[in-house]
C-alpha cells in the first residue's frame, strides 16, 4: 500500500476508536446531570449516589477520549501537510476555538465536579454536572461544523492557491454541519442510555440494589426510546440535505446507477462495481419520497456522475443499511424497555439481552460515520480538494511504522480503560470507593 492508503486507514482507524468514547462522554454528562437535578429537587439520597457511579464510568471514558483524541491533531500536521495548508485558515480557527473555548471549559468543570463533592453546596455541584454537560457538547459543535465544512464547504474564498475564511458566520451556520451535531448527539444520547439500560439489566438480575438500578433503568429507557425516535427523525431531514448537496453519495447510499423520476427503492438489492447485481421487489417513488419527500422527484444515479467522482458503492451502501437497521432496532428494544419500565424485573429474558446490546448504538454510530466520510470520497473537502491532494510528503514505511506503533498503544489503551469500566460497572455502587 502507498503512503495515501495507509495515511488513510490510520486516520479511520484512530478516528473510530477514539469515537468509541466520545458519544458516551457526551450522553452519559447529561445523564448524570439529570440524576444531580433529582437529588436536589427530591433530596433523596438513591439519585446522589446514582450520580457518583455512573460519574465514575464516565471518568474513565473521558479520559480515553482524550488521550485518543491528541494523536488526531497530529495527524492534520504529519500525514495531512496538504490539507492543512490549503483549508488550514478555515479549519485551524475551528478547532483553535474547540481547544479553548470548550475542551478547556470541560476539562476545568470535570475536575471542579470530580473533586467537589464534599466541597460544594449540591445546588452548586448540580451546576457544575450541567456545565460539564454543556461543555461536552459545545466542544461536539466546534469539531462538527469544522467537519461540516468538509462536507459543504462554505464562507471561503480562493486566495493565493488556498482557501481562506471570507464569511465566519456562514461557516458557523453551515446546516451541514447542525445536522450532523443533531445526528451526533442524539447517537450519542442512545449510547448512553443503551449502556445504562445495560449494566442496570445485568444487575437487576441479580438483585443487586434494586431501587438504584431500577431507577437508573427507568432513566436509561425514558431516554433511549425518545433519543432513538428522534436520531431516525432527524436522519431523515439530514438525508434530504444529502441529496440537495451531496447527489454522488445519496447515489451510493442507495446504489441508485440511472437517473429518474418516481425512483424506486427495492426491498433486495446487491450492489455491483457498475450496476446491481441484484434487485427486486421495487417501491415506485419510495426512493424520491425519502430523497426529497416528492414521490415524483427526480433522483441523480451514478451513471451521471463521474466515474473518478463516485464513492466506494459498495462500503457506503453496506454501511447505510447497517445503520438503520441497527436504529430500528434500537428503538423496538427501548419502546419494549420504556413500556416495561416498573416491572422489569419480571422479564429475565429481556434482562440477559440487555448487556449484548450495549455494542449497537456504538455500531451504529460507526457505521453511520463511515457513511459520511467513506461516501463523501474522493472528496476531502467535497468538490474543492482531492484526498489524493491532501497527504503529506512522506513514505509508506514512515507511515506504517507510525501505525503499528499507534494499533499497539490504543489496543493497551482499550483493553486497560474498558477493563476497568468493566470492573466499576459490575461493582455497582460502593459509597466513598
Amino acid at each position: 500500500m502507498d503512503a495515501l492508503m495507509l495515511s488513510r486507514l490510520q486516520f479511520a482507524s484512530a478516528t473510530a476508536f477514539h469515537f468509541i468514547f466520545v458519544p458516551l462522554t457526551l450522553g452519559m454528562s447529561v445523564l448524570i446531570a439529570c440524576m444531580e437535578t433529582a437529588f436536589v429537587r427530591t433530596g433523596k439520597e438513591v439519585y446522589r449516589k446514582m450520580a457518583k457511579f455512573w460519574g465514575k464510568i464516565f471518568l474513565v471514558n473521558f479520559a480515553l477520549g482524550v488521550v485518543t483524541g491528541i494523536t488526531l491533531e497530529f495527524q492534520f500536521g504529519t500525514n495531512w501537510a496538504g490539507y492543512s495548508a490549503y483549508v488550514g485558515d478555515i479549519f485551524g480557527s475551528l478547532l483553535a476555538i474547540e481547544a479553548t473555548a470548550a475542551f478547556f471549559l470541560e476539562s476545568t468543570f470535570v475536575g471542579v465536579w470530580t473533586f467537589g463533592w464534599n466541597k460544594l453546596s449540591p445546588k452548586a455541584h448540580m451546576i457544575t454536572a450541567w456545565l460539564v454537560a454543556g461543555a461536552s457538547n459545545l466542544s461536539a459543535i466546534w469539531i462538527l461544523i469544522a467537519n461540516g465544512f468538509m462536507q459543504q464547504p462554505v464562507g471561503y474564498v480562493m486566495r493565493n492557491g488556498r482557501a481562506e475564511l471570507a464569511d465566519f458566520v456562514a461557516v458557523i451556520t453551515n446546516m451541514f454541519a447542525w445536522h450532523e451535531f443533531m445526528h451526533t448527539i442524539l447517537g450519542a444520547f442512545c449510547v448512553a442510555s443503551f449502556f445504562v439500560m445495560g449494566v442496570s439489566a445485568w444487575h437487576l438480575l441479580r438483585k443487586n440494589e434494586t431501587d438504584f438500578f431500577k431507577k437508573s433503568f427507568r432513566l436509561g429507557a425514558t431516554l433511549a426510546l425518545v433519543a432513538s425516535i428522534l436520531v431516525a427523525s432527524q436522519g431523515h431531514f439530514h438525508g434530504n440535505h444529502v441529496a440537495e448537496v451531496q447527489p454522488a453519495k445519496l447515489a451510493a447510499m442507495e446504489s441508485h446507477w440511472h437517473t429518474q423520476t418516481n425512483a424506486p427503492m427495492y426491498l433486495l438489492q446487491i450492489p455491483g462495481q457498475e450496476g446491481n447485481l441484484l434487485e427486486a421487489l421495487p417501491i415506485p417513488g419510495l426512493l424520491s419520497f425519502l430523497a426529497f419527500n416528492d414521490p415524483s422527484a427526480e433522483v441523480v444515479g451514478l451513471n451521471d456522475i463521474p466515474e473518478n467522482e463516485r464513492p466506494p458503492v459498495a462500503l457506503t451502501f453496506w454501511s447505510f443499511r447497517a445503520m438503520v437497521g441497527l436504529g430500528t432496532l434500537m428503538i423496538l428494544v427501548a419502546a419494549f424497555a420504556w413500556l416495561k419500565r416498573d416491572s422489569i424485573e419480571n422479564y429475565p429474558t429481556f434482562l440477559k439481552v440487555l448487556p449484548f446490546l450495549i455494542p449497537a448504538p456504538y455500531l451504529a454510530i460507526e457505521f453511520g460515520w463511515i457513511v459520511a466520510e467513506v461516501g463523501r470520497q474522493p472528496w476531502i473537502v467535497y468538490g474543492v480538494m482531492r484526498t489524493s491532494d491532501a497527504v503529506s510528503n512522506i513514505t509508506a514505511a514512515q507511515v506504517g511504522f507510525s501505525f503499528i506503533v499507534m494499533c499497539a498503544i490504543y489496543t493497551l489503551l482499550g483493553i486497560c480503560g474498558i477493563w476497568l469500566m468493566i470492573r466499576f460497572a459490575k461493582q455497582g455502587p460502593v459509597e466513598g470507593h
